[in-house]
Formats: C-alpha cells, sequence, structure tokens
C-alpha cells in the first residue's frame, strides 16, 4: 500500500493499493495540496486528478496522462514531464496550470495544447519540440526557455516574458505577442537553410531589443510601436509587416525586401543595411 500525504498538514489525503506509482491508475482522486516531491509518477493516469498546489519538484511524470488535471499554483520546478499529455483540441480537456512553477521543467514533447497556464513560471524550462498549439501563457515567464521547434501556433503569449528565450526553428504562426518582453531572444535557425516562423503573429508593442530573426518569415506580421532596437533582420521575410511607429534603431535589414513593409513614423535612417524604395522615403 503506499500512502499519499499533504505537504503541510500531514493528513492522508489517499491509500493506495499500488506496488508503485509508476503507471498506476491515479484518476480522479483529490491530491490538493499532496506531497509527491521526487516521486516517480513515469506512465501514471492522472486524468481529472485535482494537484492544485501540490509538491510535485523533480518529480518524473515522463509520458503520464494528466488531461484535465488542475495543476493551479502547483510546483513543479525540475519535474520531468517530457511527452506527457497536458493538452487537447478540446480546451475544456486540456490541463490547468495556472500559476503553476515549472521552472527548469523539462517539457520536450509535451502535448500542452489549449492549456491554461496564465502567470506560470517557466524560467529554464526546456519546451523543445513540444507542441503548444492554443495554449494561454498570458503573464507567464517563459525567460531562457528553450523551445527549440516548438509549435506555438495561435498561442496566447501577451505580456509575457520571453527574455533570452531559445526559439529557433519555431513555429509562432497567429500567436499573440502583444506587450511581450522578447529582448534577447533567438528566433533564428540552427541549420543554414532554416528558419523560424511568426507569419500573421501580434507582436504590437512588444520588445525585441538585441532579438535574433536571421531569415525569420514574418509575413503580415504586426509590429505597431514594437522596440526593435538592434534586431538582426538579416534575409527576415517581412512581405505585408506593419512597423507602424517601430523603432528600428541599429535593427540590420540585410538582404530584406521593405516594399511591401508598412513603415510609416518607423524612422528608417536610424537602422542599418536598409533599402528603402524611393517612393517610401518621405512617409510620415
Amino acid at each position: 500500500m503506499i500512502e499519499i500525504f499533504h505537504k503541510e498538514t500531514g493528513a492522508v489525503l489517499a491509500r493506495l493499493e499500488v506496488p508503485a506509482l509508476t503507471r498506476a491508475d491515479l484518476r480522479y482522486l483529490a491530491l490538493s495540496g499532496a506531497d509527491l516531491n521526487g516521486q516517480d509518477l513515469s506512465g501514471a493516469n492522472l486524468a481529472s486528478c485535482d494537484l492544485a498546489g501540490a509538491d510535485l519538484r523533480n518529480a518524473r511524470l515522463q509520458g503520464a496522462n494528466l488531461l484535465n488535471a488542475n495543476l493551479a499554483g502547483a510546483d513543479l520546478r525540475g519535474a520531468n514531464l517530457a511527452g506527457a499529455q497536458l493538452g487537447s483540441e478540446d480546451p475544456t480537456r486540456a490541463a490547468r496550470l495556472n500559476g503553476a512553477d515549472l521552472s527548469a521543467a523539462k517539457l520536450e514533447g509535451a502535448d500542452l495544447r489549449k492549456a491554461g497556464a496564465r502567470r506560470a513560471r517557466l524560467n529554464a524550462a526546456n519546451l523543445d519540440g513540444a507542441d503548444l498549439r492554443g495554449i494561454d501563457f498570458s503573464g507567464a515567464d517563459l525567460g531562457q526557455v528553450n523551445a527549440r521547434k516548438a509549435f506555438f501556433i495561435r498561442a496566447n503569449l501577451s505580456q509575457a516574458n520571453l527574455e533570452s528565450a531559445d526559439l529557433r526553428d519555431s513555429h509562432l504562426n497567429d500567436a499573440n505577442l502583444a506587450k511581450a518582453n522578447l529582448r534577447g531572444a533567438d528566433l533564428s535557425s540552427r541549420h543554414d537553410d532554416g528558419f523560424s516562423v511568426i507569419n500573421l503573429a501580434n507582436l504590437e508593442d512588444a520588445d525585441l531589443t538585441g532579438a535574433n530573426l536571421r531569415n525569420v518569415s514574418a509575413q503580415n506580421a504586426n509590429l505597431r510601436n514594437a522596440n526593435l532596437t538592434g534586431v538582426d533582420f538579416n534575409g527576415a521575410v517581412l512581405g505585408g509587416a506593419i512597423l507602424h511607429h517601430a523603432n528600428v534603431t541599429d535593427a540590420d535589414f540585410t538582404a530584406v525586401e521593405l516594399a511591401s513593409v508598412t513603415m510609416e513614423f518607423a524612422n528608417f535612417s536610424r537602422a542599418r543595411n536598409a533599402v528603402v524604395p524611393a517612393y517610401k522615403k518621405n512617409l510620415r
């Protein structure tokens, strides 16, 4: 028999007739505030489990089923959630991670589609190859995350912190990054012929100071009022992008076609290597 205790009171929350928690069926259990620090829950079925505020630091949750699980405010620092199922095309079945701490957590290849993760903390987490389509990361802290080849399509990252994030080869098509902090973020590629994609993304009022967007595909992206100081746009595709009132001081536009870019009130005389079409030079 395995007993699960409350992290503060020591009260028994569950008694399980199982030899181990690995691959155990824990569906629907009320484990709010549980002490599961360092436990091996790999492959466990935790669907619809209430784990709000639980201590899951350094827990092993590889391949676990966490559909519809409540992980609001849970402590998942250093936890291994590689390949875990937390997301779904049906948002009512996705896990709830609002306010959870996933700092330094391992989420490689995890499914987080349409999960709720508002104001979650993911500092230095590994999201390589994760499916984050439609996730709500509004106000979340993703500083210094590794999210290479991750899918952020239609994700809500408004006001999120992505400073120094490694987003190489990622897909952020139609993502909402309004007022996000992307200072020093890397949206280039690890491959000579590769690129990240931010087509149709909303980056209005975002701060991309010093970001690397070499070869990025940013067609029809909204960069209105964005801070693009020192951004490396070398070889980027910006067709239809809106840079109205953007700060392009010291931004490098080498080999960038600017004919279809909306650039009113963006002072390109302060940019580097920008070939502005003659008919656009006096736009205000």
